[in-house]
């Protein structure tokens, strides 16, 4: 197999082997250009810079692009950088412009469509968004005093008051200066919210006044589990800075260096004060589920020319920005005529946090009557925190042409008559025998055979199956807390064959991200609440009068804390993760004696 080969050229470098590249390439990357653009961060405070990277791919000789003027940002550009590469024959380059943009005003700013040329072509960027935040009173201390603080932490929100259940976006920022080592990711303390799942940090460069800073950014997702003022943070980490000693105590090293002092610093941020407001309580459509946010629904229907009991095939998709993993497709009162089954979904995720992409649910029903015209229309109802306001979509009703059953053709006659056979020619003279004797031994009736008799009881036991399915498959149907009852509990055999495997395989952050997902599974379906919003306080609030045995709350308080301190905790051995499980059967078991 033949290894890429890459030579990596920067601005700056020597004209000579800059006019080799081109000439060289010129002729592969002259067709399937693309220009893009991106910025580190879609969120920035006044008076600090992100990076817009402007990229062309397949294209060597393109030229630098014209940013045009853009309201309340300065621009600086900061470098170019090219890239060829020659890999199994194939020839590609890529060509990188850097640029600085500076926020100066606050508001919500749209970069629009940049023009680029390459290759003879004209090619268009996509349009970005930029959120340029006002800095509170204490970042603006903060960047008051950042030619004297060399590491500090922010939290940046997107907005002061949520909903419950609604997810809030949420951006911690690192900044320090160089040198520094031994740098850790902010833990955020959030009590009375539930905190999801953090992608991998992303580290670009920001200047604040004249001090250029090195910048983490870690971005996740909270979930207030309790209307009211609640506290978010503070975010908290350690690193090590490395700083210069007095002129009378500096030591050089080998090659003549100054040796610096490391001094190992926790650094604390500011907390954000949320307010939580609950969903509105008047005019709340039949058949909301709990859903929030922003989104759009697709659905088609077929075949719509067919029999009685034949089944139709409904496809939904429901796309936009919210916590799609959690969409449920709701039970449809006006689909009293069609026999439903259970659907089955399929989620596609475009954000990192989870709050954007589509669900596509595929769920079959079964018309009951050739009366029936059309398929009723479909409704989702969900509520937008943005217009404060509860959203319905309705899909158009789908027509229908049924036909009657056909009935069953009756069975093909039986004859004892030979067919081509000639009957035997009669005679006149008949023998008379003198005698008569036994012919043997008589053969029973089939009709009264056991056999016989138990093949023509197999069709009616078959009958009586099918109905007793039928029956079965109905009850579910109309009984939604049954059905979510027998669904967590087939999730938690599942998620517990999970556990085991993990605890063997010495997988900590797995293991307790599949315990934290059954307690919130179990509690969620005794409770009859959203397994997303299920934290810790819901086991004083709800379970203690519901007459939990003390035993089973302590071991609920034990197990929700070692879940949360398993994000900040090392590695644990295959032992002790084998040691929970057993604690964990033992909750279950008491939970699902509690009524419903």
């Amino acid at each position: 197999m033949t290894r890429p080969f890459c030579i990596r050229a920067w601005h700056g470098g020597t004209q000579f082997l800059w006019a080799l590249a081109f000439i060289g390439l010129a002729p592969f990357v002259a067709c399937g250009a693309s220009f893009t653009a991106a910025l580190d961060r879609n969120t920035v405070t006044v008076g600090e810079s992100v990076t817009l990277t402007l990229t062309f791919d397949g294209a060597a000789n393109a030229e630098t692009p014209q940013l045009p003027p853009l309201q309340n940002l300065t621009i600086a550009a900061t470098g170019q950088s090219s890239q060829f590469s020659f890999n199994n024959g194939q020839q590609s380059a890529q060509v990188i412009y850097t640029y600085q943009l500076t926020a100066v005003q606050p508001g919500d700013i749209v970069i629009p469509a940049i023009q680029g040329r390459a290759a003879g072509a004209v090619l268009v960027t996509q349009p970005l968004q930029l959120k340029i935040v006002k800095p509170d009173a204490a970042a603006v201390a903060a960047t008051q005093a950042a030619y004297t603080n060399l590491a500090f932490i922010r939290i940046v929100v997107p907005k002061n008051e949520i909903y419950l259940g609604e997810p809030l976006p949420v951006e911690m920022h690192l900044y320090w200066q160089d040198p520094a080592r031994e740098v850790h990711v902010p833990q955020l303390k959030a009590d009375g919210f539930v905190v999801g799942t953090m992608p991998r940090p992303a580290q670009t460069r920001t200047q604040i006044g004249n001090i250029v800073y090195n910048l983490v950014i870690c971005r996740l997702t909270v979930t207030a589990a309790r209307a009211g003022t609640l506290t978010l943070g503070p975010a908290e980490t350690t690193l090590t800075l490395v700083l210069m000693p007095a002129l009378g105590q500096r030591r050089r090293d080998f090659f003549g260096n100054v040796m610096g002092q490391d001094h190992p610093v926790t650094i604390t941020s500011d907390t954000v004060a949320l307010r939580v407001l609950p969903l509105p309580r008047e005019n709340v459509p039949p058949g909301f589920s709990g859903a929030i946010g922003s989104y759009r629904m697709n659905a088609t229907a077929g075949p719509t020319n067919l029999t009685v009991g034949d089944p139709i095939t409904v496809r939904v998709q429901i796309s936009g920005n919210g916590p799609i993993e959690s969409l449920q497709l709701p039970p449809q009162n006006d689909w009293r005529d069609f026999a439903t089954y259970p659907a089955t979904a399929k989620t596609e995720i475009s954000d990192p946090l989870g709050l954007a992409g589509s669900k596509n649910f595929e769920q079959v029903v079964i018309p009951q009557n050739h009366e029936i015209k059309a398929l009723p229309s479909l409704r989702f109802t969900y509520f937008d925190p943005q217009a404060k306001a509860y959203r319905t979509l309705t899909s158009p009703s789908f027509p229908l042409a049924i036909r009657p059953a056909a009935g069953t053709a009756p069975p093909t006659g039986l004859t004892n008559a030979l067919s081509g056979a000639a009957a035997p020619a009669a005679d006149d003279i008949v023998h008379i025998r003198p005698r008569l004797e036994n012919s043997g031994t008589t053969t029973p009736l089939l009709a009264v055979q056991p056999w016989f008799l138990g093949i023509q009881g197999l069709p009616v036991a078959f009958w009586l199956s099918l109905w007793m399915w039928r029956r079965r498959v109905e009850s579910l149907a109309s009984n939604p807390r049954l059905r979510r009852q027998r669904e967590v509990a087939s999730r938690i055999r599942t998620s517990l064959k999970e556990l085991h495997a993990f605890a063997a395989a010495q997988q900590s952050a797995d293991f307790f991200a599949t315990l934290f997902r059954i307690l919130q599974e179990q509690l969620g379906e005794r409770l009859d609440l959203p397994a997303s919003a299920i934290t810790e306080a819901v086991i004083d609030e709800r379970l203690r009068q519901r007459g939990l045995p003390a035993e089973a709350v302590g071991s609920l308080h034990e197990l929700f804390q070692t879940c949360n301190a398993a994000r900040y905790s090392p590695t644990h051995s295959s032992q002790e993760l084998s040691a929970f499980i057993p604690k964990l059967e033992s909750v279950l078991r008491a939970l699902q004696q509690l009524k419903a």
